[in-house]
């Protein structure tokens, strides 16, 4: 009944294009706007009285896109463009015939907040793909990035110019100043860009632009009216320096006689960043001695399974112009995806991770929080047709100190000298119908101690390809795919632990594609994945295939959750963007999916329906459903062989109210029931926020999960008698974990560059394994369950027999499994934009956690066993000045 509606869906899709392109309105190239050169600059203080802008010629042509489709916009906006030899100026003139009602609340730069907006963006190149915004809203907070792939944005870049607001009868006014030298152009006399411009008008969930994309079609950029009149425009020297300096005063739990840790320590700092223009279309970031003191916490995690968590990089110098790093995005305006793993070339955390190396046994130890950056640069631009990025860091080598008792000192190596490199090209082809991109990475450590090569790869290497094509002449459809490899090699101790790894998983008995080598000194894998996609109209369909080669190894500067994976899916639905009495827009989906590895195991196999509405009266809802049937799972022995995975449902729905209202909240829920009590979890999470005043926003979020699991992994013991599983007993515990965790958070926006910002997160989370059992036989769901057929488990003691005393099978300690982890994670964070591009921060950090094993779920007394833990709390204050010489 499903694959019938996907493909009747699918049949339709073919059907709507035209209605789509009707529905559309002018393409870009069908407008203009004009640029005015004058001789002297604008004062940026939100009054239009400067004698300039009278000379200005003006746009106001606004449509809605928001909620009225194609209507003209409800109130007036009048909009004039300037420049001179090192500017652009943007004004806007937002008239309101009610300017009580226009919402203006103050936010840290670019942080989202419903209020009244304005924004310009550029697209320099005019490659119809790629460019920047610059947006301001009614109460001054500064809002900038990047555009890529026509229709996608990135905040991580902050540009320094400046933008003020001011209030009248009549509404409110904007005024923009861009320094050129902030932009990548062409060189050229004449200049040509894009422009587009965008209101909002928050209480009214308004989003006016001059010209829109439609909510069933697609290309935004690509859309933009042209910008003429930028004639004798030359590409302005650019430099910029940001030295900084820091102190950091670190309060520690320490233990009695520590030498390394006496409960503080005072570390200062100073470094520098440095931006320099190589000639007119590529950019130089380098970094000397960086800091990169997050600002940010990672939230608690309590981990269960056998793959790495994933955590967003926060650092500056990472996170500013990462989509020039993205690899296998282009073209497609989304990447469905089931049972599909991250495999991403670049994960920049790795660089200056924490140290890896293992330590020698000792009665105390110092290691570093992270291995030390000694220089990094990134080349980002253009050559030609191609943009083109580039990264490489160093990173130097680390030692751990350790002592005894007795007085012995000595150092251990954890982390060697190692470069660090990525290159990125990307050539966009016929105004970005065709694309066609490759990236290369590459990893080399350099040893001092041998010891360290067991541990970790000598080298490691990987590149790709990646590429789109539009179908026809209106871009409904695309394809999208990418291919690539990686090759890692190290000693071969160290090759075998990359092939045992979590990764791999080549060790299976039952595996009949794989081989565990234990004489290799590399391995080579490979991966690909081809979509296609609907880009336009009400009808949706994606639909792909991932294949990833069980060799392939991405995780030494890439993130990768799995190899030996071919995954396929199907996705058909519909969207409803005209409102009604009763909705704005709703959208459904339904889907298959599959996925198989390299040796023919089925392990997934399912269907999903999942939808969202936004109600007339702005409320939001979204639902999905999803159906697995029984499959095969091939990693949940951690190496062992494959076991049957039984077949269930999972549910999850959740709410928002209106979020223009000063009270907002939220509520979400999930729910899975498999057979055979394979999976019973449930769980519920909401929020509240408040905006009390125009300065103020609280936030709780609080959440309660249950998760039931029948078939935790315990351990694995090896026994010449368990023939049936190959001479080793899986043991899995019936799991019963409860946790409890909250999200608090505080900002205080004193100005649009001065802010207060306070985050807490505490977490108890407790584990109790109310049974313990063996797989009895591969590609099953039976267990051998302790204490029953004449198996022992003796709880106190951690030991369980699977045949008693009498048998001949030898005991095995299993110890006690039942756990309870209960954390306080939090920050402050003061942020004064002293000077445009200049930042003083002062910065509190607090942690502190305690585990036991005892897996009785009990918060009040966690939490009180909490506070006689030894915190750890770091202050630091970080100054930096920006520097244009």
């Amino acid at each position: 009944m499903l694959v019938a509606v996907l493909l009747q869906i699918a049949l339709l899709a073919t059907t709507d294009t035209a209605a789509a392109r009707r529905a559309s309105p002018p393409e870009g190239e069908a407008l203009t706007v004009h640029a005015q050169r004058i001789g002297d600059g604008v004062t940026i203080d939100g009054y239009l009285n400067d004698p300039a802008w009278a000379t200005a010629t003006t746009v106001s042509n606004f449509t809605q896109r928001e909620p009225q489709e194609g209507q003209a916009a409800t109130q007036r906006t009048v909009v004039r463009v300037l420049f001179d030899d090192g500017n652009l100026y943007v004004a806007a003139e937002l008239f309101d015939t009610s300017p009580d009602s226009i919402i203006s609340l103050l936010e840290r730069r670019d942080r989202s907040v419903k209020a009244d907006q304005f924004m310009v963006l550029l697209d320099p190149y005019h490659d119809k793909r790629s460019g920047f915004y610059f947006g301001v809203n009614a109460a001054g907070t500064l809002y900038d990035g990047t555009l890529f792939n026509d229709e996608w944005d990135d905040d991580s870049w902050d540009g320094v110019w400046s933008g003020a607001t001011t209030r009248s009868a009549k509404g409110w006014m904007v005024e923009m100043r861009i320094p050129f030298s902030q932009l990548r152009f062409r060189r050229g006399a004449a200049q040509v860009w894009g422009i587009n411009f965008k209101r909002e008008i928050a209480r009214r969930n308004e989003r006016d632009f001059l010209v829109y994309t439609p909510q069933n079609g697609s290309g935004f950029v690509s859309r933009f009216p042209e910008l003429q009149g930028l004639d004798g425009l030359q590409a302005p020297r650019r430099l910029e320096v940001t030295p900084y300096a820091t102190m950091r005063a670190e309060y520690l739990a320490s233990a009695s006689g520590d030498p390394y840790n006496d409960g503080s320590a005072y570390r200062p700092g100073m470094g520098a960043d440095i931006k320099m223009g190589l000639g007119a279309n590529l950019n130089l970031t380098g970094t000397v001695n960086p800091d990169f003191g997050q600002v940010e916490v990672d939230p608690a995690v309590v981990n269960l399974s056998d793959a790495e968590v994933f955590f967003p990089e926060r650092r500056p110098f990472f996170v500013e112009g990462s989509n020039t790093f993205e690899f296998g995005y282009g073209g497609s305006n989304n990447f469905w995806g089931f049972n599909w793993t991250a495999h991403d070339f670049l994960y920049s955390r790795r660089i200056g991770r924490k140290p890896a190396g293992s330590l020698e046994t000792s009665d105390f130890s110092s290691s570093p929080l992270a291995t030390h950056i000694l220089g990094a640069a990134k080349v980002s631009g253009r050559i030609g047709a191609w943009n083109v990025g580039g990264l490489s860091a160093l990173t130097k080598r680390e030692y751990a100190r350790q002592a005894n008792f007795d007085g012995t000192t000595w150092q251990t190596e954890v982390e060697p000298t190692t470069s660090w490199n990525v290159v990125r090209l990307q050539n966009e082809i016929d105004g970005g119908r065709q694309g066609i991109g490759v990236i290369a990475t590459a990893t080399q450590r350099f040893f001092g101690d041998d010891g360290l090569r067991s541990e970790m790869n000598q080298g490691a290497y990987s590149a790709g390809i990646d590429g789109w094509s539009f179908l026809g002449k209106s871009r409904t459809w695309v394809v999208t795919g990418w291919a690539g490899g990686s090759i890692v090699t190290g000693q071969a101790d160290r090759l075998l632990a990359v092939q045992t790894g979590s990764v791999h998983y080549f060790q299976r008995p039952d595996a009949t594609h794989v081989r565990l080598d234990s004489s290799a000194t590399s391995l080579v894998g490979w991966a690909g994945r081809a979509m296609v996609n609907k880009q336009k109209g009400n009808v949706l369909f994606n639909s792909g295939i991932g294949v990833v080669n069980p060799g392939l190894e991405l995780n030494d500067l890439g993130f990768q959750g799995r190899a030996d994976l071919i995954s396929t899916h199907a996705v058909a639905g519909y969207k409803w963007t005209t409102p009604t009495s009763w909705y704005q827009r709703v959208t459904i989906n339904n889907a298959i999916f599959s996925a198989y590895d390299f040796g023919g195991n089925n392990t997934a196999l399912g269907a999903a329906h999942f939808g969202n509405i936004t109600f007339s009266n702005f409320y939001r809802t979204y639902w999905n459903v999803f159906y697995n049937a029984e499959a095969t799972n091939v990693r949940r022995t951690r190496g062992g062989p494959a076991m049957l995975s039984p077949s269930g449902v999972e549910f999850a729905v959740g709410m928002s109210s209106d979020d223009r209202k000063r009270f907002l909240f939220g509520v979400d829920g999930n729910l899975s029931r498999y057979t055979q009590e394979y999976d019973r979890s449930w769980g519920v999470s909401t929020f509240v926020e408040w905006k009390p005043t125009q300065r103020v926003k609280l936030r709780l979020g609080p959440g309660y999960f249950r998760n039931r699991d029948g078939a935790q992994y315990v351990t694995t013991a090896a026994d010449p008698l368990a023939t049936a599983t190959y001479g080793s007993r899986y043991i899995f515990g019936e799991l019963d974990q409860q946790t409890l965790s909250a999200d608090i958070r505080v900002n205080w926006i004193f100005t649009p560059k001065l802010s207060l910002e306070l985050y807490v997160q505490p977490l108890v989370s407790s584990g109790t394994y109310t049974q313990l059992k063996e797989l009895s036989a591969p590609r099953t769901y039976d267990f051998l369950r302790y204490g029953e057929d004449g198996s022992t488990w003796d709880r106190e003691n951690g030991i369980v027999d699977p045949d008693g005393a009498s048998g001949p099978a030898a005991p095995i300690a299993v110890g006690n499994p039942d756990f309870t982890f209960a954390s306080v994670r939090g920050n402050a964070v003061m942020r004064w934009e002293w000077s445009p591009g200049s930042t003083l921060f002062l910065v509190w950090a607090h942690n502190r956690e305690n585990s036991t094993s005892v897996g009785r779920f009990a918060p009040g007394q966690s939490f009180d066993e909490l506070q006689q833990v030894p915190a750890d709390n770091v202050l630091m204050a970080k100054i930096t000045w920006w520097l244009n010489p």
